[in-house]
C-alpha cells in the first residue's frame, strides 16, 4: 500500500497542526521528493545517518521534530541534509513548536514520563505543561527520575521546598523559567538552562532540572510512529534507530 507524501502531510499536521507553531518556526512539507510513501521513520534530527537508515528500509519519507531547512538556504553542498535527501528520493515533513504544543505531543509525552496526571494547563506559550503532582517530591528526586527515564548528564537546582506543581518545558526551555515562577510551578523540568537561570532558580528557591534537549525530546518519535500507524494503516512506521544524542557523556567516576 501507498500513499501520497500530501496524504501523509494531512496525517500529520491532524497530529501536530500547523497552526499551533510560533510564528519564527519553520514547518510543514520543507522537502518534497514527490514519491507515493510506503514507509515513514520518525526521528528528532534529519542527520545522514537517519537518511541512510530511511534509504536503507525503503521509506520514502521522514517525519520529525526539528526543522532540517530552517534559515534561507544560500547554498547547498551534496553532502547537506536536504540534498541528501532529494538524492535518495525522501521527502521531509517537519513539526518543531506545532508538536511541541499539540495534545499528545512532546511534552505531553515527558510529562507523563515523569508522572505529571492528565489535567495539565499549557505554558511557554502553548508549548509547555504545568500540573499537580499526586505526591510531593524533590528536584533532585526528579533528577533521578529523568536520569532513570532519559539518560545521563542530568543536572539539578534543588528548590528548597517540596516539589508539587510541576512545569515541564522540552529542549531550550530554560529561559520560561521567570514564567513558571509566576505561575507557581515549584520546579521546571527542561533540557538546557544557561548559567543565569540556574543562578535564579537558586535565588527564588524553586527547582530546576536540565536534563538534556534530545533526552527530553526524544521519547515522542516513538509516540509519533505509534499515532502514525493508527493513522495510515498498511504503511510501515518506525522510529529511526540512528537518531541519537550528538553528546557524548562520561561516566560518573571516569578519569579524564
Amino acid at each position: 500500500m501507498a500513499v501520497t507524501v500530501q496524504q501523509a502531510l494531512a496525517a500529520l499536521q491532524s497530529i501536530a497542526p500547523p497552526a499551533l507553531a510560533q510564528s519564527w518556526d519553520n514547518v510543514g512539507l520543507l522537502v518534497d521528493a514527490k514519491r507515493p510513501v510506503t514507509g515513514i521513520l520518525t526521528a528528532l534530527d534529519i542527520t545522514p545517518a537517519v537518511v541512510a537508515e530511511a534509504a536503507a528500509a525503503g521509506c520514502e519519507l521522514i517525519a520529525a521534530h526539528h526543522p532540517v531547512i530552517f534559515d534561507p538556504l544560500k547554498a547547498l553542498a551534496a553532502d547537506d541534509v536536504p540534498a541528501l535527501l532529494l538524492k535518495n528520493g525522501i521527502s521531509a515533513v517537519c513539526m518543531h513548536t506545532n508538536l511541541d504544543a499539540a495534545p499528545g505531543g512532546v511534552n505531553d509525552v515527558l510529562a507523563g514520563l515523569l508522572g505529571m496526571p492528565a489535567e495539565r494547563e499549557p505554558i511557554a506559550g502553548g508549548c509547555g505543561r504545568l500540573g499537580t503532582l499526586a505526591r510531593p517530591t524533590t528536584a533532585a528526586a526528579l533528577a533521578a527520575l529523568c536520569e532513570e527515564k532519559l539518560g545521563r548528564g542530568v543536572r539539578w537546582v534543588e528548590a528548597g521546598r517540596p516539589v508539587q506543581r510541576l512545569a515541564v518545558v522540552s529542549g531550550a526551555g530554560g529561559s520560561f523559567l521567570p514564567e513558571c515562577i509566576a505561575a507557581g510551578a515549584d520546579c521546571l523540568v527542561t533540557g538546557e538552562a544557561a548559567h543565569h537561570i540556574a543562578l535564579l532558580a537558586r535565588q527564588k528557591g524553586i527547582g530546576l532540572v536540565a536534563a538534556g534537549h534530545w533526552a527530553t525530546e526524544h521519547p515522542v518519535t516513538a509516540a509519533l510512529a505509534a499515532y502514525l500507524g493508527e493513522r495510515l494503516p498498511g504503511i510501515r512506521v518506525s522510529a529511526a534507530q540512528t537518531d541519537t544524542d550528538p553528546f557524548d557523556y562520561r561516566e560518573c567516576g571516569e578519569k579524564r
